[in-house]
């Protein structure tokens, strides 16, 4: 549109560029016509001048308007050009700039994946020893009276308690002297190692049973007694 109305503009002014020379033309014909003297010559010569058609091309108004018309669409080729290259400019800029956050997303968002290791697992506790069996017997009687002594540092071997067991009861768990003078005096000894009650009771030993026919009881307590009295049943030879 602007294009059109330049263009219109400037044929308008050469049309007033036309229309001003033909009137100029006019005017000299018109002062040649009225030369002082009024001769035949003058006449002549009057006559022979015709005016000179004033045109766009004639004095290179046309040409000029090209050279405008040429150098206002460079300029706009040029503008629109510069336009397109600051656009494109700006989509490469805002690309990369979505690329470079887009990056910087995904790598939070692996940061955040990133499994948590596991702390060590702490040692596990060592399993508590299975309970020491023992077997049901003379030998088992002495073994186990002996873990339960050494729990509660009373002195005695195995072959100290087994001589004494042998002498007094000869291995007999419910063997009772009702003969003796304890048992003249209503305290029979029994058992094992042939304690009387008040003995027994006096010197029973924590966590064992307190039936003094009961093998290991009867055999800690005496134990117990001994070592009081004597130091260790081991030092024991005879009645005690």
């Amino acid at each position: 549109m602007r294009s059109t109305i330049s263009g219109y503009s400037r044929l308008t002014k050469v049309h007033k560029f036309s229309a001003a020379g033909i009137a100029a033309a006019g005017v000299a014909a018109l002062a040649l016509a009225v030369v002082p003297g009024g001769s035949a010559e003058g006449e002549q010569q009057a006559v022979g001048v015709k005016p000179v058609a004033w045109n766009a091309t004639a004095f290179g108004t046309e040409g000029q308007r090209e050279e405008l018309v040429k150098q206002s669409d460079a300029a706009a080729g040029q503008a629109r050009a510069e336009a397109e290259a600051k656009k494109k400019a700006a989509a490469e800029a805002k690309a990369k700039a979505d690329k470079e956050r887009a990056d910087k997303e995904a790598a939070s968002r692996s940061a955040e994946r990133q499994p948590v290791k596991a702390a060590p697992a702490a040692p596990a506790a060592p399993a508590a020893p299975a309970p020491k069996t023992y077997a049901n017997n003379l030998d088992g009687w002495i073994r186990e009276a002996l873990d339960v002594m050494k729990a509660k540092g009373i002195p005695g071997s195995y072959d100290g308690i087994y001589r004494n067991i042998m002498r007094e009861s000869t291995g007999n768990p419910q063997a009772i002297n009702n003969w003796d003078s304890n048992a003249v005096a209503g305290t029979p000894s029994k058992g094992l190692l042939q304690v009387i009650d008040p003995t027994f009771k006096a010197y029973h030993v924590e966590g064992t049973s307190w039936d003094i026919y009961d093998p290991v009881a009867n055999i800690t307590a005496a134990c117990n007694y001994a070592a009081a009295v004597y130091g260790s049943m081991d030092n024991v030879n005879s009645a005690y």
